[in-house]
């Protein structure tokens, strides 16, 4: 499962949850968090671990930061290996964190069974913000962060958004992206 979606979207604290409620339910998941490399150090935070801590301590849990070292596409060079490591050692579920959003950040869509977009419901021009090229690779759109006073935006957001997947094209004949 590729995640991607703009910065402050969840995509940690989400990967946390779901990957928790997996473990719970006897599955091994491997979470493979893709970071930005800086343009002057090469260096990377490498932070989605610090934000996984209760996954990061589950038995059942293998969370693998890495930085892009200048890899355009939201992944690294080496993210689709990582892919098949995981799953050879056991691993029933893989999800890879992407960089973040732009126009150019699914490459993961090509390595992945399902490539999900993760948007927060309040975040200005959604539709503007978020490029053509990523809403047409996605098979899911998720609006996070739907709760109290967001309730209404994360409506308003999730209409504009299956409306306008029904303006693009259809990667598949038989799955139909759903929001």
């Amino acid at each position: 499962l590729g995640l991607s979606g703009p910065p402050g979207a969840g995509k940690s604290t989400f990967i946390e949850c779901f990957g928790k409620m997996l473990t719970e339910r006897k599955y091994k998941v491997s979470v493979l968090a893709v970071d930005p490399s800086s343009s002057t150090s090469g260096g990377s935070l490498l932070g989605d671990k610090t934000r996984m801590t209760e996954l990061s301590r589950d038995m059942n849990a293998y969370i693998r930061p890495s930085p892009t070292s200048g890899t355009l596409g939201g992944v690294t060079r080496t993210t689709n290996e990582a892919i098949l490591l995981c799953e050879g050692g056991g691993y029933n579920v893989v999800l890879v964190e992407t960089v973040g959003v732009g126009q150019s950040e699914f490459a993961v869509a090509d390595m992945v069974d399902m490539f999900v977009l993760l948007l927060p419901p309040a975040g200005g021009d959604e539709l503007q913000g978020i490029k053509r090229g990523i809403i047409e690779m996605a098979d899911l759109v998720a609006i996070n962060k739907a709760d109290g006073d967001l309730i209404v935006p994360a409506r308003r957001i999730q209409a504009e958004y299956i409306s306008a997947m029904k303006l693009l094209r259809k990667r598949s004949k038989v799955w139909r992206p759903k929001v």
